[in-house]
């Protein structure tokens, strides 16, 4: 009897420290759980005589329904203290300021690839997100066997349509609507086969360039791909023009610029090269001109595209391009500043 005491005094104490429902609900296992003390009694009543055995099984018992009494009224004490706390306002305290939401990085980068280019003089045309071959392939100068037209590398549709694999399609349309000159970018999502994984989605983002007129030449190319990197990156970081091969362009460079990490000294992030790719560029193929209904002897051109994803990875200084395409609030809630 003694020792039934002294559980009932520690449960008393124990239940009146718990300051949640569960640490209640553990004082409450500890002593009438399946597992807890006086289960363990109850079984040891099998060592007692008969007359002991009646009169402490009565004892516990009764023990068993006053904590467990105890229990429910701690319990009706704390759900009822809560709903006062919740239910009570403050009528002084500053309003809670809803979080609008923010621009998503990928916009906040078009936007301001698109505000360099306009100050330049350059216009926004669009195009349709699906195609067809002749505009997506052959038009730019990719014959029936070129390794991009590969099933494995696009998304066919039926008869002769695909969703586009770049921007460059653009030329196509814009050379067939405007005279020349003009300077025009086409912003627009793309769509390829790709892996999903840290540097590659198979929905992105492009921005193709396009200027045509009668006198072009790679000088002027390189003096606009200058002044935009300058403006978007920041004055101190360096380009660089290596020779390539694109199919719709000739001569074709690819276009680096600096490491903003090392400064141009090589380190992990640019694979200790000192550089980084940022996008392919080169004047206007000839064939392209004709393909377009053009005529390449009178007029010059130069192109460039850009991957969005690619430069605001560089931006921003992001890792991960699944990042932009996983909607975590926390990641997006950085970019609040720029709204």
């Amino acid at each position: 009897m003694d020792e039934l005491k002294k559980y009932l005094e520690d449960f008393t104490k124990e239940i009146s420290q718990a300051k949640s429902l569960d640490e209640l609900n553990r004082v409450k296992g500890k002593y009438v759980g399946r597992k807890g003390l006086l289960n363990r009694l109850f079984q040891q009543l099998a060592q007692l005589s008969p007359e002991e055995r009646k009169n402490t099984g009565r004892k516990l018992n009764q023990l068993k329904q006053t904590m467990e009494s105890m229990v429910k009224e701690r319990m009706q004490q704390m759900q009822s203290s809560r709903t006062k706390i919740e239910n009570a306002v403050d009528i002084t305290l500053p309003g809670k300021k809803q979080w609008l939401g923010s621009y998503h990085p990928l916009l906040i980068m078009l936007d301001q690839i698109i505000a360099i280019f306009k100050s330049l003089g350059f216009r926004v045309e669009t195009g349709p997100e699906i195609e067809t071959e002749h505009y997506n392939f052959e038009a730019l100068n990719m014959p029936e066997d070129h390794p991009a037209r590969d099933e494995q590398d696009s998304f066919y549709l039926d008869s002769g349509y695909l969703l586009r694999t770049h921007t460059s399609p653009g030329q196509i349309r814009a050379l067939q609507r405007l005279t020349p000159p003009f300077k025009v970018i086409i912003p627009g999502k793309c769509y390829r086969r790709d892996a999903f994984d840290a540097s590659h989605s198979p929905v992105f983002h492009q921005v193709e360039g396009l200027v045509v007129a009668d006198s072009i030449s790679m000088g002027d190319l390189k003096g606009t791909i200058e002044v935009f990197v300058r403006r978007l990156f920041g004055p101190e970081r360096k380009v660089r023009f290596r020779p390539s091969y694109f199919p719709f362009t000739e001569p074709s460079a690819e276009v680096d610029i600096s490491c903003g990490i090392c400064g141009g000294k090589g380190c992990q992030s640019c694979g200790y090269s000192g550089w980084l790719e940022i996008m392919g560029s080169g004047l206007v193929h000839p064939n392209v001109f004709r393909n377009a209904g053009c005529d390449p002897d009178k007029l010059r051109g130069f192109a460039f595209g850009m991957g969005v994803e690619r430069i605001a990875l560089l931006v921003f200084g992001i890792p991960d391009i699944r990042w932009f395409f996983e909607n975590d609030i926390q990641f997006l809630d950085q970019f609040r500043i720029f709204r």
